[in-house]
């Protein structure tokens, strides 16, 4: 049995494991929480390093992309240093892949008309693929990374603005400390509602979860929600808000989704190769060998 760890600097109580067969390969997959403790990060790594078939860092991004520029958290970077013979991935490598495909899926299979649809997007340069195709795909585009991440009240309405401020802000915000502008630990579990009016415009609410959960107003009446890394708790309180429907760009597995990380661990375990050798054709091509959808579920 193969077995892939996620380590993440987010908060112990999302805590999980399970077994699951990946094209008929059984896998151990569980995730493995820090409170934002970065060397505590580090030390799980060494101890598990060469003992695991890949891992996942969550609770972070190791990369972020503007158009088509990557930036690289040195924050981030010290901590997957830890790994030396185990393959290490931030899930960056198939966000591209999957959740294009995501987009696509749901327009031609649950027909989620997209076209003139209010998105806003809490964060896009962590998920610049999706942005691009929901841009793609005709939707009306607010991307909250100043509002979200630096608390200003600045809202992106194009690709272009969003790749110009990247080159502006990214080499600076990538060489500061992870927990400046997004919540790990137990901050993950708290509620400060901000910028409600543009969640209220807004028809479908896409993008990391833990800006959603922390950020979301009180109350969303029929809202969509896109988004990933989602617990049983979680979907109980998407739905207490009034949340229509939720749909995860990774399946359901043992009641929960999982981080796009821990599934790109997978992908690397499963293909035997080392991150930098898989091309955004190659894992389309995995992806559907093992029959990955999105999930979408109806409150």
């Amino acid at each position: 049995m193969k077995r892939v760890v996620s380590i993440s600097l987010g908060s112990v109580r999302r805590d999980h494991k399970a077994v699951h067969d990946f094209a008929g390969q059984p896998f151990c997959i569980e995730r493995i929480g820090t409170d934002g403790d970065k060397q505590k990060a580090i030390s799980i790594i060494r101890e598990l390093d060469g003992k695991v078939d890949a891992f996942g860092l969550g609770g972070t991004d190791l990369y972020i992309y503007a158009g088509n520029k990557r930036y690289t958290f040195r924050e981030s970077a010290q901590i997957a240093a830890a790994a030396r013979l185990t393959p290490m991935v931030d899930g960056s490598g198939i966000k591209n892949t999957l959740e294009r495909r995501v987009i696509h899926h749901l327009e031609v299979n649950h027909g989620i008309e997209l076209r003139g649809r209010k998105v806003l997007m809490v964060c896009a340069v962590d998920r610049f693929g999706m942005a691009e195709a929901l841009v793609e795909a005709g939707a009306i585009t607010v991307f909250g990374d100043i509002m979200f991440g630096l608390g200003l009240p600045v809202p992106i309405r194009t690709l272009d603005s969003l790749a110009r401020l990247a080159k502006v802000i990214a080499p600076v915000v990538t060489c500061l400390p992870i927990s400046l502008f997004y919540p790990t630990g137990d901050r993950q579990n708290e509620s400060k509602p901000k910028f409600g009016d543009y969640f209220q415009e807004a028809d479908i609410i896409a993008g990391d979860f833990h800006f959603i959960r922390r950020y979301m107003p009180l109350e969303l009446p029929g809202k969509i929600v896109i988004t990933n890394t989602v617990t049983k708790d979680d979907e109980e309180l998407l739905k207490t808000r009034g949340i229509a429907t939720l749909v995860t760009t990774t399946p359901e597995i043992d009641g929960r989704s999982f981080g796009t990380n821990l599934l790109e661990a997978v992908l690397i375990a499963l293909a035997g190769k080392k991150p930098g050798e898989l091309t955004a054709a190659d894992y389309s091509r995995i992806l559907d060998e093992i029959g990955v959808e999105p999930r979408v579920k109806t409150f």
